[in-house]
């Protein structure tokens, strides 16, 4: 059995959760649910990111300490990914005392190796990112210059004796590290823009400040408290028990995936790498890098008034259609635009119109052809081969973190099965061989298709799985072997149910 980590980056609980945060974490479900199906011993890492002065500041926003800001927001993640079905095997907050033992080790390893050291720096920060910037990074927005790429908003100089970490010491290591483990990143494409990112040029980091309270304090300079990335990245080793002397963290360590938004590659795939080598941590062993899912062009933001509430779109197209597009719409990498119309789109015309049709239509006839009872597949079907090939191609799909490829490959099944019905028209026929074969066929491609969509759609996978006869649960099911022609008994009652998709009209 293999382990098989990974990790959602940690929300900020500024802000309920909204459409972005649910399109990463839907990704992660997915791939671990794969992973587990696969057989791995899985560990699916998600969280909430609560220090920092956007944190206090919007704390102070709503007339609370910031400790009860933080236990009031932290449950509203915990509770939408319930609603979502996501099965995350931890959830952590940089809150608790694991993290912050975890914060306190990295801080003191990189301390000792002489990477951090105390300097005086002014800069142009930015509160929503936490991130200093520098004049050639800033833009021009409505007439006013010197706002964040990212939030659109002016910055703030700020000067202050901080604590630095030297990233600028690690730039020949990091592209040495890169160049020997190609493939890191998923897609390819976003490797390049970290390898450019530290081509540029490295600047050392503030990691620490005196005029914030609300942080975890230094070990070695409890008058500093360590603020950002040292804080929040290091929940992906807290987790671990990374800090924790009776643990061996190195028994999931290191992870097999972060999954990120393209807005914080720098952090993720230069800042943490740097921080893991000083510290005598191994490295990860990869990370998924996604795109946006943008509101009329724009990234989605509590400042841009923009957001949409994920749970608001369940009560019209229900927890898998809303999982399905999230995963099989945008290319995984890639900006997706959403909308309500693409939403139902997508949910009629590869839900409705395609899987639910073909569960309806196949207990349809099987009740009326065959007694409700369903007849066992031929070895040499016509499907078989599809059935191949759509397993070779999710498999291809899961591992390239391509959740839209993998979909469309486990659906390809589904359309040449339909495909297969129209052609044959065993409504037509008298009962028989010759629909028995016909039905046993598509039973058995129904079969492979509801593990193979199980990751992505579980509910609906197992309610397929049910209805065609089978008792037990569907997650059980261990690849390859599930997906190999021809395990569907026969002489299993086929239930049809109420519509799996009902059809939405806009």
């Amino acid at each position: 059995m293999s382990r098989f980590y990974v990790t959602t980056p940690i929300y900020y609980v500024n802000a309920e959760p909204h459409l972005g945060h649910a399109y990463t974490t839907i990704v992660g479900d997915a791939l671990t649910r794969w992973h587990r199906l696969l057989g791995d011993d899985v560990k699916y890492l998600t969280g909430t990111d609560e220090h920092g002065l956007k944190i206090q500041q919007a704390a102070d926003d709503a007339g609370k300490t910031p400790q009860q800001f933080t236990d009031e927001i932290a449950p509203k993640f915990a509770d939408a990914w319930e609603r979502l079905d996501i099965a995350n095997d931890d959830f952590i907050r940089t809150t608790e005392p694991r993290h912050k033992a975890a914060v306190a080790e990295l801080l003191q390893r990189c301390y000792d190796a002489g990477d951090i050291e105390l300097d005086t720096y002014s800069g142009k920060y930015c509160v929503g990112c936490e991130l200093y910037y520098t004049d050639d990074e800033l833009v021009e927005v409505d007439g006013v210059a010197e706002c964040c790429p990212i939030h659109k908003r002016p910055v703030e100089t700020l000067e202050e004796e901080n604590y630095f970490f030297r990233l600028s010491r690690f730039e020949d290591r990091l592209l040495d590290w890169y160049a020997a483990h190609p493939g890191a990143m998923k897609p390819d494409n976003r490797a390049n823009e970290a390898i450019g990112l530290i081509k540029g040029g490295l600047r050392d980091f503030s990691i620490s400040r005196t005029s914030l309270e609300w942080g975890i304090p230094l070990p070695w300079d409890p008058d500093h408290v360590t603020y950002v990335w040292f804080d929040a990245l290091t929940n992906y080793l807290a987790a671990t028990g990374f800090g924790d002397p009776e643990q061996d963290y190195t028994d999931w360590w290191p992870v097999d995936y972060h999954l990120i938004g393209k807005d914080i590659v720098r952090q993720h795939c230069v800042y943490w790498p740097a921080m893991l080598m000083s510290a005598g941590v191994e490295l990860p062993k990869g990370w998924g890098i996604g795109g946006w899912l943008l509101v009329d062009g724009e990234k989605m933001a509590k400042s841009g008034g923009n957001v949409v509430n994920p749970l608001d779109l369940i009560d019209t197209v229900g927890v898998d259609g809303f999982r399905y597009y999230v995963l099989a719409e945008t290319p995984y990498g890639s900006d997706g635009d959403f909308s309500y119309e693409g939403l139902v789109g997508k949910y009629n015309s590869d839900l409705a119109n395609n899987l639910g049709n073909l569960a309806a239509r196949v207990a349809t006839v099987v009740a009326k052809k065959c007694d409700g009872t369903g007849p066992a597949p031929r070895a040499d079907s016509p499907l078989a081969a599809a059935a191949a090939t759509a397993y070779a191609d999710t498999v291809r799909g899961w591992d390239d973190v391509a959740p839209s490829k993998a979909l469309d490959a486990t659906w390809s099944l589904v359309r040449a099965t339909n495909a297969y019905l129209e052609s044959n028209e065993p409504w037509k026929a008298e009962p028989g061989p010759e629909v028995d074969a016909v039905m046993g066929d598509a039973l058995e491609a129904l079969r492979i298709v509801s593990i193979l969509a199980f990751p992505a759609v579980p509910r609906t996978a197992q309610a397929v799985w049910e209805r065609i006869g089978f008792t037990s649960d569907i997650a059980e099911q261990r690849l390859p072997e599930a997906a190999a022609w021809g395990a569907y008994p026969g002489g299993l009652t086929v239930t049809k149910g109420d519509p799996l998709f009902p059809r939405i009209k806009l």
